[in-house]
């Protein structure tokens, strides 16, 4: 990411002729928020002044404490190429902060800085995140309307013209990188009208904000192709949901904690710890990395998402997997995770685990080499093989008993998240859904 200073901003405002900026921050449950500003007011959000209604805010304060702050994160400055003539609009993302200064609790880009303090009192100087965000595209009806209607039938890394989503995707692709974002991979998914665009990894923080970037970038070039983008995680029964594979990496300075050439596998203890911590606290970070009913729809055998807690290196079916790349490119790959989570409090979650796992210094079970979904139930419990929790209520509950994933959250966030998510399942659970009237309605 490229270092700005208040003067480079101003310069480069008055440069590219942008009339208003997006300063951007994200709620609780991962959704982007933006208060615009024309560029008379630029001064003033660059001297940390810019004020909000934090109670108009989910999960973020009650109306008599309401005051919050914008902090831009200047390194985070770009213009959307996408909005071009008069009025050209850039962004800035921002932390928030009370009026006191301090930032606020209910952040959770501040929250996962807090997480990252913590790392370095390991010793560690960096944890890397290099995501793979699945979408689906759709077809949207005269009136601009998401309808379930998809725009191809192609398979994985299948091409035009069976692909036809393959414009809609080379376009994303050319905005992410005239927006600075280096792209590593862009092909079809299993699904139809589902699609996969890798970028580089990066830093946690910068990764994060790239997540949330990325998936504006999606759905705004997707509806100039009269596409509707969701990154739902199960839209369709019967095939493959989306996942988003979240690899990652500690580092010391330039040094792969995870590497060891002398280890086995290759693998440092560190990395072992880590996976530990994983695997241990896994049911209890799930509500966080997987938070929706409908993402539960997705954790089910059959369909490459993993549903079962174990590890490898050398087989997709387990919910770790160590790909194979060694070196600087070592890594942990996180299979679990859907791109409905809040990528910041995924990552504080996650790294709070492994930490842990490294502060204990807790081993892994075997890893498991065979398919896990052609186990049976017996071969399962053999193996010592547990299950994810199997909806969002279960996955509440198991983050109600885990200490450790709720101190990665902290009591704020935490709070307001079961809340929230006790509220959605109580609203899924008495909703009367088309699948029963199918079932009931004659039969009864």
């Amino acid at each position: 990411m490229s270092k700005y200073s208040k003067e480079d901003i101003k310069r480069l405002v008055k440069e590219e002729g942008v009339n208003f900026i997006r300063l951007q921050f994200t709620d609780i449950l991962g959704t982007i928020k933006n208060v615009e500003i024309p560029v008379s007011q630029l001064d003033k959000a660059l001297d940390n002044k810019m004020m909000f209604d934090g109670s108009s805010i989910e999960g973020f304060v009650r109306i008599e404490e309401s005051d919050m702050y914008l902090v831009p994160d200047l390194d985070t400055w770009v213009v959307f190429p996408w909005i071009t003539g008069k009025g050209k609009v850039a962004r800035l993302i921002c932390d928030i902060s009370n009026p006191d200064g301090n930032p606020f609790a209910g952040d959770p880009r501040s929250n996962l800085k807090r997480i990252l303090k913590e790392m370095e009192e390991f010793g560690y100087t960096h944890f890397n995140l290099g995501p793979e965000p699945e979408f689906f595209l759709f077809k949207l009806d005269v009136e601009g309307e998401p309808t379930l209607n998809l725009n191809d039938h192609g398979g994985y890394f299948d091409l035009a013209p069976t692909d036809l989503g393959e414009n809609c995707r080379r376009d994303i692709v050319l905005e992410l990188e005239e927006m600075g974002f280096e792209i590593e991979a862009s092909h079809h998914e299993v699904a139809p009208g589902q699609h996969e665009i890798d970028f580089k990894y990066a830093d946690a923080i910068t990764a994060c904000d790239n997540i949330q970037t990325f998936k504006l970038v999606v759905k705004t070039i997707a509806r100039k192709h009269g596409l509707h983008a969701t990154f739902m995680p199960k839209p369709l029964f019967g095939v493959a949901g989306s996942g988003m594979h979240c690899n990652v990496s500690l580092f010391k300075d330039k040094v792969n904690a995870f590497f060891d050439e002398k280890g086995e596998s290759q693998l440092s203890e560190d990395a072992y710890h880590f996976i530990a911590g994983i695997l241990k606290h896994v049911k209890g970070f799930t509500a966080i990395t997987n938070p929706t009913v409908n993402s539960y729809k997705r954790l089910v055998p059959g369909y490459e998402a993993p549903s079962y807690v174990a590890w490898s290196g050398q087989n997709r079916s387990p919910l770790i997997r160590i790909p194979s790349s060694r070196g600087l490119s070592t890594r942990v790959e996180v299979r679990s995770v859907d791109p409905a989570a809040n990528p910041y409090l995924a990552m504080a979650v996650i790294l709070k685990a492994g930490l842990e796992g490294i502060k204990e210094k807790a081993m892994p079970p075997a890893e498991v080499n065979q398919n896990i979904y052609e186990m049976s139930e017996r071969e399962l419990k053999q193996n010592g093989i547990e299950s994810l929790p199997e909806s969002l209520k279960a996955a509440v509950g198991e983050l109600a008993e885990d200490e450790v994933i709720q101190a990665a959250l902290g009591n704020h966030i935490y709070e307001n998240f079961v809340e929230t998510k006790r509220i959605e399942w109580d609203h899924f659970r008495t909703a009367v859904h088309p699948w029963e009237r199918e079932q009931y309605l004659k039969m009864y």
